[in-house]
């Protein structure tokens, strides 16, 4: 008799999934990294003009965004005039100085210097409102304002 045998059945070997846990929670912890939730609900038409000097913003956490356009078709019933939108609420212009004290407030004090105000302007908006919104701007001292545009960049206007 020989001492090797030969294996009768040709089965195949099973799998091994011991590292498939490690890959999992390896993918489950780069998406949660990697995304960025939105942090404001639209509810204006959002429709940015377009620009062709652009300049990207560095550090988006230190950004205050102040949206103006007309109401979208979900909220129609604030009418068809452009309106002030900051972060999820309706406002108005004389709310832009405790909103921008607001988000001074929430940073730490060697940030505030370098807060900038992003005017995120529907093309069709009115421009007096604009001047109305900066005229509030220049009155709580928030002189670094920056427009977005189609491109999704930053046109500086100082």
């Amino acid at each position: 008799m020989s001492k090797f045998k030969k294996k009768k059945g040709g089965d195949i070997p099973a799998v091994n999934t011991a590292a498939l846990p490690d890959i999992v929670f390896m993918l489950l912890f780069f998406f949660m990294v990697a995304t960025v939730m939105r942090q404001n609900t639209l509810k204006i038409e959002n429709n940015l003009p377009y620009a062709d000097q652009v300049e990207k913003l560095d550090k988006k956490d230190l950004v205050m965004y102040i949206y103006a356009g007309k109401p979208s078709a979900n909220y129609k019933q604030f009418g068809t005039e452009a309106r002030i939108q900051l972060n999820d609420d309706f406002a108005n212009v004389s709310d832009i100085a405790s909103f921008i004290a607001e988000e001074r407030a929430s940073k730490r004090e060697e940030l505030v210097p370098f807060l900038t105000t992003a005017l995120k302007v529907d093309s069709e908006a009115n421009m007096g409102l604009i001047g109305d919104i900066k005229y509030e701007l220049r009155k709580v001292n928030a002189l670094k304002i920056n427009y977005t545009t189609k491109k999704g960049s930053v046109l500086e206007n100082q």
